[in-house]
């Protein structure tokens, strides 16, 4: 098969890696301060174009866009259900039992699990809400081994072409690893 090509034929499309998930909040600020402070997100600034209440955050390769809602309805109605069969976004963790001790310490309500494949392989997972009602899974799914099933294209894993450019200037006192 052609480098670039699917199965199909076609071109694989030029995608890198998620970029970011935007997130609509009730209260930018109380949002702000659980993404950092719980899951360790570090606030960026954001292009001045944009002039509409809200705040990018980044860590881990990925970035979360918060802004302000103008309609609650758009917003979960209920901020304490959680069902792991819900829309959901999820974080890889190397450390699960410090993650949740890091939930218990900013008194965040969460469910555990523990899911066993036919082969022993074990996944545990953390489901918690931000203070929007949107659901969060933390999970240390590597440990399950990546297997195509029927794709009509390769798996494509970025490496650090994705992440953008890092201004280190900016801050006196940077905080960032490789």
């Amino acid at each position: 098969m052609q480098e670039g090509k699917e199965e199909s034929g076609a071109a694989a499309p030029p995608l890198l890696a998620l970029n970011h998930v935007s997130r609509l909040c009730r209260n930018v600020k109380k949002s702000i301060d659980f993404y950092t402070k719980v899951l360790g997100f570090v606030l960026v600034e954001r292009p001045p174009a944009l002039d509409f209440d809200g705040a990018w955050l980044f860590n881990y390769g990925v970035g979360i866009h918060l802004v302000q809602s103008k309609d609650d309805d758009k917003l979960p109605s209920d901020s304490h259900h959680l069902d792991p069969m819900d829309n959901h976004i999820s974080f890889q963790c190397e450390d699960m039992e410090e993650m949740e001790q890091r939930l218990k310490q900013f008194n965040t309500e969460y469910i555990k699990r523990t899911m066993e494949d036919e082969s022993g392989t074990k996944i545990d997972q953390l489901f918690f809400n931000d203070p929007d009602g949107f659901m969060v899974e933390i999970c240390n799914c590597e440990n399950l081994k990546l297997v195509p099933a029927g794709s009509m294209g390769r798996i494509k894993l970025p490496f650090d072409r994705h992440n953008p450019p890092l201004d280190l200037d900016a801050n006196s006192n940077p905080s960032y690893s490789y």
